[in-house]
């Protein structure tokens, strides 16, 4: 356990430029105190205490504003920066040098039963106000930007950007996007225009053919 508190502790200070020591980390950052909450409250939800294990994860979302499931699996050195508003549910799966800033959801979309909740890769970053929902990867090296909804697969060592997430950089490699074709593409109110016409047709057809029945 001491070994994972240091490790918290060194990541943080790697990774935050404005730490300026363990004691202060270790008491004053809101990222850290809640994963060390989640580790206690993951055990009690590992050996089936759910009462206690939900009473340690909210008392742990009151104090730090970051709102961990108990039933969320964590990997090692995973650093919150600032932290206010995360939220991360029953069955993600985060991996190890994981940097996650504030605002963050880890979600699921609410058709899915089972595992409903996204895993993240390893060394992967998730900007402020991102919001991955579903239950698939983020690839080990990737980067999700600030405000992105992420409701797909993201290969290992792309950036995403965007609502909804696309692929911009993969392997250090700008993506060529297609380009919108807007003198070609399809106009729904004609479309609309053309099927009730065509529907027109097929019923004058059928009053004619009623007509020189009768006759």
């Amino acid at each position: 356990m001491f070994d994972r508190i240091r490790e918290d502790i060194q990541a943080v200070k790697d990774r935050d430029p404005a730490a300026r020591s363990s004691l202060e980390i270790f008491l004053l950052y809101p990222g850290v105190k809640a994963i060390r909450m989640h580790r206690r409250a993951h055990f009690y939800y590992q050996h089936h205490w759910y009462f206690l294990a939900r009473y340690v994860s909210q008392r742990a979302a009151r104090k730090t504003g970051i709102e961990i499931h108990p039933g969320a699996t964590i990997g090692r050195r995973l650093v919150i920066d600032h932290g206010t508003g995360i939220v991360i549910g029953e069955t993600a799966e985060i991996g190890d040098d994981v940097l996650i800033y504030q605002g963050v959801t880890l979600g699921g979309t609410g058709k899915d039963v089972g595992k409903r909740h996204p895993t993240i890769g390893n060394n992967v970053m998730i900007s402020a106000g991102a919001k991955v929902l579903g239950p698939f990867k983020i690839g080990d090296n990737s980067r999700v930007a600030a405000g992105a909804v992420v409701l797909e697969e993201v290969p290992p060592n792309a950036t995403v950007v965007g609502v909804p997430a696309k692929v911009v950089r993969q392997d250090g490699k700008k993506v060529e996007r297609q380009p919108l074709d807007q003198i070609h593409i399809s106009d729904p109110v004609q479309q609309e225009l053309e099927r009730i016409e065509t529907k027109i047709a097929e019923l004058k057809q059928q009053l004619e053919t009623i007509k020189d029945d009768k006759a």
